[in-house]
């Protein structure tokens, strides 16, 4: 078993087998989001790519999919948005209109532009025994630990510029903003992380820097909507 330890008391174990590193995400799923502009030949194929439905069965001792109710979507609730509601697992958010939604291994939900790659927003879900997301530890120390070792690869350069907490409905979020550094672009990103009912969840959306200030507002709309719906 490998453990990351986000706090003295807070260990998050999985298996070695199941191709995650430190806090159980799927490493290989968030390097295709922050790699996937190098990649000519996604675009292609993304272009080609309708919305798809896929039942894995169990990739993971902790997943299945198997199980897995369809996410409802409804219509469009906030001017060039699209709303998420995934009614098995209690959440919802918006993404911007035209984005694609597109299936990775490990991942619970990923949109994307397709003309525009690191322009993308993916929710990630794990159980925990945790009740609430500051077990785990204040907001800068979970964010600069997930950033470090979970949503960039080992690499690149990261930098945490804020993060922040805030509730709604009674459930805690943290809130955290970051830039990812590769060779030939950075990537500025949002995340947010909260608990409940014996899940761990995280959203995360970004963009290529060069166009953060155009997209930075619609990004801010993307983490903001993201409520626990129960």
């Amino acid at each position: 078993m490998a453990s990351l330890k986000l706090s003295p008391s807070s260990p998050i174990s999985i298996p070695k087998s199941s191709g995650f590193v430190g806090v159980p995400f799927c490493r290989k799923g968030v390097s295709f989001l922050v790699r996937a502009e190098q990649s000519p030949s996604t675009h292609l194929q993304d272009k080609c790519q309708r919305r798809l439905v896929v039942t894995f069965g169990v990739v993971s001792p902790w997943i299945s999919l198997l199980s897995r109710a369809p996410a409802s979507f409804a219509a469009e609730s906030k001017k060039g948005f699209l709303a998420v509601s995934d009614n098995k697992d209690a959440y919802s958010f918006l993404y911007p209109f035209g984005w694609q939604e597109v299936v990775i291994e490990g991942q619970d939900k990923v949109y994307k532009d397709v003309i525009e790659p690191l322009e993308s927003v993916s929710v990630n879900l794990i159980p925990t025994s945790k009740q609430t997301i500051k077990e785990f530890g204040p907001p800068k120390q979970i964010a600069e630990t997930l950033i470090k070792k979970v949503l960039a690869p080992p690499n690149q350069k990261t930098n945490l510029i804020d993060a922040s907490e805030h509730e709604a409905d009674g459930k805690t979020y943290y809130q955290f903003e970051f830039t990812v550094q590769a060779r030939n672009y950075t990537r500025h990103a949002l995340g947010v992380i909260t608990v409940f009912n014996g899940k761990f969840y995280t959203l995360t959306t970004g963009a290529n820097e060069r166009r953060w200030e155009k997209m930075k507002d619609r990004l801010h709309t993307v983490v903001d909507s993201f409520k626990i719906t129960v």
